[in-house]
């Protein structure tokens, strides 16, 4: 590993600036600390509310990561508070957090670290903390003691696994006072502490520590196989995709019978090396590399037993995540203390030998999070192998920070899941108009978005407006031509690809043809009949067979018009058309029913904003048959209905979001008009 520092750049910082500074650095090396793991602090003197010069630690914030962290995420504590703790010999979590929020030196400012006195016991100026993958696979094994003495000799005190806390914090501060030679301290399964005069040395202390441990394993594997050859055989590329396209809407809907999950696909090689081995098995049930991994991966992934038929793939995966809720099950009621509750008993990680590794988590920023600790596990796993044999936290050690009280008091304090949180939206005709809208809707209320269009820049843009809204992962643009059997199939396999399955289908894209019968040309017809009817049915069919799969129900909502109420004059061809869609969308409803799907529609009528449906020629043929002036036709309409209201697609995707969320839980076969009151067109 080589030191990010740039003398130009640090050149103009200082104090806590320099430390946000080295603090991305660190961030920007996956191997050195995963999302929100490692720690940084530096010792100045600051001013306090009474204008008194004092000293204070600023250490990195509760939930911040080292890769985007910023001042704000630093906060400051006094290190008189601190330092009065140094007498004591333990305290509990709850009460530190509590007396740490005392001492402040901003009250009610970003919580601080539960490894704050950590930092602030160690007397020098600037600390670093990290879980550097290669420094966990020296102290993972079992031959730990010797191995941190075989590279490093007397220049690193190793120290023994505890939980972080008061008792942790403590133990390093004596050790590290006993031990003036040393440059360094490695916890046991749990990383390095280097501290030092400045930050840049800090830095780089341990950027020379991990360096010296990539050495020595580099050294150790040398012409060595890691995991051996496959024990089942690896499915070739293309069979691969297929698999997976069939396990994944199972899959999720068995992770998500208590709570949905969003989920990942990754058949890396890496990780097809690891998950295929004879070894695999065993290294696999052994527990995570670090603490801070069981957060978001449990103590251990769902291993599945396998021969490698694909034809009995579904059938095995099934029986690998029941063994697990059962092994999950009495694994917590084995170390169960006072006042503990089972969370979710359903693996983060799911191991297929031959195909992969799917991983589960609340949204896909999660998911992916999760695929990112499992790689750096099996690397851990790989590496720690070339000294002795994988070794991790005790079952004890792995559930006292799962169901760490900490922890869990974290959760009570994010905020509720938005409506659509943990699904999956999938939106045809999204590029524009009603369709744009609607994704930008259901995103905002928390559904992950697949914004579908013909244009395939339009799609793109709106994905990528979502994102910029609502946060990465969260939307994903594709081209579909849902006329075309094979480009609707090929996006909803994308789409099960990227989240694991799908929830919601608004199938809204359409096409106008204002035309007589007796002038209508046949391939105007069937082109209306080709988009507004087929596309429906091509649209809703792939739907059907990914939430059946899925059993977690789901809601259809298709978006058709006042005019299979009302049809216009000089309009047959659409009319008609959206006829089929609706007659097609109750079936749906009879259809689905049983599987608990449901299938609504919306009725809009004349939304003219941002619409691609409104051409110029339409809107010169409906101002013809209505005996007006083109410019006259969006105020004709208006004035037309009731409420003399404009009909915008925002007001199209607010009630699309009724019909997609719980709140219509109960209404199916439904239609729901958004024409201002046409009385014509009222649904009866």
């Amino acid at each position: 590993m080589r030191s990010r520092w740039n003398d130009a750049e640090a050149a103009t910082l200082s104090g806590l600036d320099l430390l946000v500074y080295a603090s991305r650095l660190i961030g920007a090396e996956t191997s050195l600390v995963v999302w929100g793991g490692g720690n940084t602090s530096i010792k100045t003197r600051e001013h306090d509310h009474r204008g008194r010069e004092i000293d204070v630690l600023r250490v990195k914030g509760s939930g911040s990561d080292l890769k985007s962290i910023q001042r704000k995420d630093f906060p400051g504590v006094r290190m008189d508070d601190i330092l009065a703790l140094l007498p004591r010999d333990d305290m509990g979590d709850q009460e530190m957090v509590s007396y740490l929020a005392h001492g402040l030196l901003d009250p009610g400012g970003v919580r601080p670290s539960i490894e704050t006195l950590l930092h602030g016991f160690v007397s020098a100026h600037a600390v670093v903390h990290t879980h550097a993958d290669a420094i966990v696979s020296l102290t993972n094994n079992d031959r730990a003691r010797e191995t941190l003495t075989d590279v490093y000799g007397k220049d690193v005190i190793p120290l023994d696994y505890r939980r972080p806390g008061f008792k942790i914090s403590r133990d390093v501060a004596d050790t590290i006072r006993g031990h003036p030679e040393a440059k360094a301290l490695v916890l046991a399964k749990h990383g390095t502490i280097c501290w030092a005069a400045t930050i840049r040395e800090a830095y780089e202390a341990t950027i020379e520590l991990i360096t010296r441990a990539e050495d020595a394993i580099r050294e150790r594997r040398r012409g060595r196989q890691v995991f051996g050859p496959p024990r089942v055989r690896v499915l070739e590329p293309a069979e691969r995709r297929a698999s997976a396209l069939a396990l994944a809407p199972k899959l999720r809907g068995q992770l998500g019978r208590r709570t949905r999950v969003v989920m990942t696909f990754d058949d890396a090689a890496p990780v097809l090396e690891f998950v295929s081995s004879p070894e695999a098995p065993a290294l696999s049930q052994i527990g995570p590399a670090t603490p801070d991994h069981t957060i978001y991966t449990k103590r251990l992934p769902a291993y599945v037993q396998t021969d490698g038929d694909p034809a009995k793939l579904a059938a095995d995966v099934s029986a690998g995540v029941d063994r697990f809720v059962e092994d999950y099950t009495r694994y917590f009621e084995s170390q169960r203390q006072e006042g503990a509750a089972l969370t979710d008993p359903f693996p983060r990680v799911v191991l297929v030998p031959g195909l992969g590794m799917f991983t589960a988590g609340k949204d896909k920023r999660t998911a992916g999070i999760v695929d990112d600790i499992y790689h750096h596990t099996i690397d851990v796993i790989g590496n720690a192998a070339a000294f002795g044999r994988y070794a991790s936290l005790s079952a004890k050690d792995a559930y006292d920070v799962e169901y760490w009280p900490l922890e869990l008091y974290k959760l009570t304090l994010a905020p509720p899941d938005k409506e659509l949180a943990r699904r999956v939206a999938l939106v045809t005709g999204g590029g524009s108009g009603i369709g744009k809208a609607v994704a930008k809707k259901l995103a905002a209320e928390g559904a992950h978005v697949v914004v579908t269009d013909l244009d395939v820049a339009g799609a793109n843009a709106v994905a990528n407006d979502v994102i910029k809204a609502v946060g990465a992962g969260r939307a994903l643009g594709l081209g579909m031509d849902v006329t075309d059997e094979g480009s609707v199939r090929a996006a909803f396999e994308e789409s099960v690809l990227a989240y694991g399955g799908i929830d919601i289908i608004v199938s809204n894209a359409g096409i106008a043809h204002g035309a007589s019968v007796a002038d209508m040309r046949l391939e105007d017809w069937e082109r209306s009949f080709a988009v507004n009817a087929r596309g429906h049915f091509l649209v809703a069919r792939e739907a059907m067979r990914v939430l059946i799969a899925q059993g977690l129900g789901g809601a259809l909502v298709f978006v058709a018009t006042k005019n299979v109420m009302s049809p216009g004059k000089d309009f047959s061809a659409y009319s008609a058309s959206k006829a089929a869609e609706a007659q097609l969308a109750k079936v749906l409803a009879l259809e689905g029913a049983p599987h608990g799907i449901r299938s609504n529609i919306v009725n809009p009528d004349a939304v003219f904003q941002d619409s691609k449906l409104w051409s110029e020629e339409i809107r010169r043929e409906r101002a013809a048959a209505q005996g007006i002036a083109v410019e006259q036709l969006e105020d004709f309409y208006r004035k037309r209905n009731l409420l003399a209201a404009r009909i915008l697609p925002e007001d199209v995707a607010e009630a699309v979001l009724f019909l997609a969320s719980d709140r219509s839980a109960k209404t199916t076969g439904c239609t729901l008009t958004v024409d201002g009151g046409v009385k014509d067109a009222f649904p009866r």
